[in-house]
Formats: C-alpha cells, structure tokens, sequence
C-alpha cells in the first residue's frame, strides 16, 4: 500500500487509474495539471507519482525536473501517447522510473505501481539501516528491572500510544526506543532521531517541521523537516525537556493535530508518525517548576517507561560484559577476551555514573589495550585508573560527610594500604614508592591500625 499522486488533464484517465490504484488499497490523490500536483506534493507525504507528459500551463518534463530536484526520494511513472516515446525517453533520462503508454493496460499498471513501490520500500529501508549503523547494540539484561522493561516494550509496542522514556544518561533510553519501533507495526517505517538538545532554539522549527526555499537567510532550498521525514515511522524526541518553552510550544500544537506548516509555506502537511520521546531529567520536577509545560506532558507521557541505571540492575553486568567483549573482538582472534570472575567482582563494586555506555566504553578501552586472554583484576583496576571500586576509591563522595581532617586521614590510610598491596607489603619497597622513610611508613601503619600481611 502506498500514497499515489496521478497528475494528467484528462479526467477519464484521472478517474480510470484512481479506480485501479485504490483497488489495490492504495492512498489516491489526483491532479488536473503540474502545479496543482505540486501544491498536492507540498502538502501531502507522496509515495509514487504517475505523471502525464503532456499537460497544460506547465509540462509533464518540467514538473518531473522539480520533482526530482524538491523531492528526489520519490519515483515517477511517465504516461505517454505514441506520439511522444520520445519524450518519454528523455524523461526516464531525466530519473522518471518508468513509463505507461496510452491506451493504459490495468495489469501494466499495477504491475509497475508494485515494482516502484517496492523499490521505494527497498530505498526506505536502506535509509533507516544506514540511519541505524553505528546503534545496533541490543537490551542485555535478566533482572527483574529489565524484565520489567521489556514486558512494557512488549505491551506498548503493537498501540499507537506516545511513550516518554525516562532515565539517566547511558541507560539506554535510544535503544528501548528502536525496540518499541522494531516491534511495532511501523517497522518497516523510518526511524528518524532528533537531539533536542544538540539544535539550537533558533533552528529547531526548521529541524522539526521544514522549510520553503527563501523562507530564511541561507534557505536556498526546500527541505523537508523531521516529522515530515518519520511519516509511516516513528520520531524519537530525545531529550525533550531541553527544549525552550517556544520550541514546546509550536511541538504542542503539532502533535495535536499532526499537522503543521513549513517556514514560509501557507499548506498544512499532514504526517502520520508515532512519537516517542525520552529525557535524563527529573520530568516531575521540570513540570512542577514549569520548565516543561504541563500541557505537553500529559500529551507526550501516555505510557512512561523506566530504564533504570546499571546500579540497580548489577546482576546484568557479566552479560553485559560477555556481550561488549564479542562485539569488540579483534577479527582475526579466534575467541573474544575475558575478565576473571575477581574482575568482574570487582567491576559489580563500581557505582557505574555513566551506566552502560560507561561500562562499553572500558570494555572497548581494556579489550583494545589489554594483553591477556583472560584479564586479571590488576587490570581492570589499572584500566578503571582513579575511578576505583569496592570502598577503594578516593573520589570526593567517599569523604563528603567528613571534616577536613577526618577526610585527610581516611585518604592516607587508603592510598597506603593500596600501595602496599601493590609491593605486596614489602614496606621497604612500599616506603620507596611513597617517598618517605621506611620508620615514617612503620608509623603510620600503626597509627591506622593498618594489618600488614606476611
């Protein structure tokens, strides 16, 4: 099923491929000459145009130049008389996908609307495999606030409810997005993302809904917006509360309606797209001091989804692991790297800031950089550098709730014990690297009642 625009001046032929198209189930819309079919282009998402070469006021020719200069993602079909294969040549010259010659054949017809469509579906799909090239990680996880999230992906994937995803930056909210398109009816739909924070207020409009050549300084050209872009799809709105209160604004009034105007253009375009958006902020908060409108909430969070920080889904991180270590094995290595059960304990201990795009990122680091085949705890303590685990580190936090001394103190203990380990409590060796006297190191480890292992 596609939309498709029929432009020809006769109205039998109009009225003969209309009959025939929607026979097949597809969208039909017709035009008596080229600029009402370019008006209709204007307004409407076009699948597949049929075109008569022969038309009033401005030719079949020159609308396919404007066609395939304003919307070059869209096929057309050439009708034509005898009398004019020639220019029915030039026009499949021209980028024209094929033509029908008068008098029209209904199984000719259908038969070469299927094939552009299909081969527009193919162009689509490319688009949003290649849109999708470097986000092709999967949801990893058994425990029991993954299941969760799953379980909701599942429910909601098959509605047309807007979903808001919320949770803190890593998590995953982009993935858990693709999923709920992947499972949806719209899969064969584009997948069209929109940074809400990366585009600047004074840009966003143009980003998000298009605009007409001239609309603007440096408009040299027509441009199609993202919502008119995920029409048939989904747009994922990350970050939306980044958004200014304008910006909020004009994307309430849209997603009413789902209909909307070009910069500088007069048509409403009407698109038809499911909307999922996402933010690392606390949205409750936001709209409590109206830094989001409330409005625009209730609209966007018809079905919330959480997806919690990997702290309070550690039970997932050796799967996690086990899967970065395969996605970035060398090619050439016959088994992808492993970390030692004291590793990955180790690594369990970790508060995980950044969450699994922080855990990814020191599995491509220690995949890359590490020698062993299956790697030790030194070395993920090594690779993990300041940020250590398990009541190691000496990170601000550690110390927050004490006094100046206290704090002093509880760091020197620490980072003597930590050098001790690492000269396996020689405290010649340990007095060296801290550079200080092998009777100042005696004295403080009894002053912290430090156990020095034999």
């Amino acid at each position: 099923m596609g939309r498709v625009l029929v432009v020809d001046d006769e109205p039998g032929i109009r009225s003969v491929l209309t009959d025939i198209l929607q026979d097949e189930k597809h969208v039909v819309f017709a035009a008596a000459d080229g600029f009402a079919g370019l008006a209709i282009l204007k307004q409407e998402p076009i699948d597949l145009v049929i075109l008569d070469v022969w038309l009033p006021n401005l030719g079949g020719i020159d609308v396919l130049k404007e066609i395939k200069q304003e919307y070059p993602e869209i096929e057309v079909i050439i009708i034509s008389g005898h009398a004019n294969i020639d220019l029915a040549v030039r026009a499949v010259k021209l980028g024209a996908y094929d033509f029908l010659e008068k008098p029209l054949s209904l199984e000719k017809v259908t038969t070469l609307v299927r094939n552009a469509l299909t081969l527009e579906d193919l162009k689509r799909e490319n688009r949003t495999l290649k849109s999708s090239l470097f986000m092709d990680d999967e949801l990893i996880g058994q425990s029991k606030p993954m299941q969760e999230v799953v379980e909701l992906i599942r429910q909601s994937a098959s509605s047309e409810a807007k979903i808001m995803i919320l949770g803190e930056n890593g998590t995953g909210k982009e993935l858990v997005a693709r999923e709920i398109h992947r499972q949806s009816p719209r899969a064969g739909g584009p997948f069209v993302e929109v940074n809400c924070a990366a585009i600047p207020d004074t840009l966003i409009e143009s980003e998000l809904f298009g605009h007409e050549k001239g609309a603007f300084t440096g408009a040299v050209a027509r441009r199609k917006g993202k919502f008119e872009a995920a029409s048939g799809g989904t747009i994922f709105l990350d970050e939306v509360a980044d958004l200014s209160a304008s910006a909020q604004a004009k994307l309430l009034r849209v997603i009413q309606e789902l209909k909307f105007e070009r910069i500088g253009g007069e048509k409403s375009i009407t698109v038809d797209v499911r909307i999922i958006s996402a933010t690392n902020k606390d949205i409750h908060e936001e709209t409590a001091n109206r830094r989001f409108r409330e409005d625009l909430y209730f609209r966007l969070n018809v079905i919330p989804i959480f997806v919690p920080p990997l702290r309070e889904r550690i039970e997932d991180l050796s799967a996690l692991v086990t899967y970065f270590m395969r996605k970035f094995k060398e090619p050439d290595a016959p088994e992808p790297k492993t970390i030692s059960p004291e590793g990955i304990k180790l690594l369990e201990g970790y508060p995980w800031p950044g969450n699994v795009r922080e855990l990814k990122n020191f599995v491509q680091r220690i995949n890359i950089m590490a020698d062993e085949q299956v790697i030790s705890p030194e070395t993920v303590r090594f690779y993990l550098g300041e940020q250590r685990v398990n009541g190691e580190s000496a990170s601000l936090r550690d110390f927050s709730g004490m006094k100046l001394g206290e704090a002093r103190d509880e760091f020197e203990k620490k980072f003597i014990v930590r050098k001790l380990e690492e000269n396996d409590f020689n405290i010649t060796q340990t007095a060296q690297s801290l550079g200080v006297y092998p009777s100042n190191l005696h004295g403080k480890i009894k002053k912290f009642g430090i156990q020095v292992k034999k």
